[in-house]
This record gives C-alpha cells, sequence and structure tokens, in this order.
C-alpha cells in the first residue's frame, strides 16, 4: 500500500510551535493537490491546509488562519506544516495526503494517507 510518512509531532505547550513534515510517496504532478488533515477522538476527520504543487498556492482552514504555513520542496517531495500559536484545540492526529483532482477539503477524495502524527497541545 502506497503511503506518505508523516513525521514531527510531539507534545507543545499553548503558544509553542512544530514544524511537521510529510514525505509523499512517488511522482507528483504540478496538477496534484496536497493537503494536511487532522482528527481528533470523537471528531471527523478535517482540512488543515493545502498546497497546490504546481503553483505553490495555499490554502487553509480559518482555524488556523494566520497561525499555521504550509510548504512544499519540490525536489525532496516532501510537504511541510509549520505551526505557531499551537492551542489546546488543535491537539490530534496530523495526516497528510494527495489529491490528484487538485483544490479540496473532502478527505474522501484523497489518496495516500499516512500513518499520521500526534500533536498534543497542553500547558
Amino acid at each position: 500500500q502506497v503511503q506518505s510518512v508523516e513525521s514531527g509531532g510531539g507534545l507543545a505547550r499553548p503558544g509553542d510551535s512544530l514544524r511537521l513534515s510529510c514525505a509523499a510517496p512517488g511522482r507528483i504532478y504540478s496538477s496534484h493537490f496536497m493537503a494536511w488533515f487532522r482528527q481528533s477522538p470523537g471528531k471527523e476527520r478535517e482540512f488543515v491546509a493545502g498546497i497546490r504543487w504546481g503553483t505553490g498556492k495555499t490554502y487553509y482552514a480559518d482555524s488556523v488562519k494566520g497561525r499555521f504555513t504550509i510548504s512544499r520542496d519540490s525536489g525532496e517531495n516532501t510537504v511541510d506544516l509549520q505551526m505557531n500559536g499551537l492551542k489546546p484545540e488543535d491537539t490530534a492526529v496530523y495526516y497528510c495526503a494527495l489529491n490528484r483532482g487538485g483544490y479540496e477539503t473532502s478527505p474522501r477524495t484523497f489518496v495516500y494517507w499516512g500513518q499520521g502524527t500526534q500533536v498534543t497541545v497542553s500547558s
């Protein structure tokens, strides 16, 4: 099974920063869209941030806008998520995935899900 590989999670205090990294499998084309999602217990998986591979245009959920930054390294096939100003409500397992059809926020349309990386924000 082809999967992405996420890393960089951990325990943080409110206001701290963490940086997540995702190694995407295979070839990523300019028409593809890479995104980060998160899921906390009892909740549905939700879109956090995404980036168009070709143009680098970024998209964010309102809950993280101004605090999180998504970026890509085309040469390394990696997508990072810089998370600043962390809040307890950011606690979740974070996943990255790929959409072949471009910008999307529904997790049902994404492939290459990884195992996720846990982010816990607590004082």
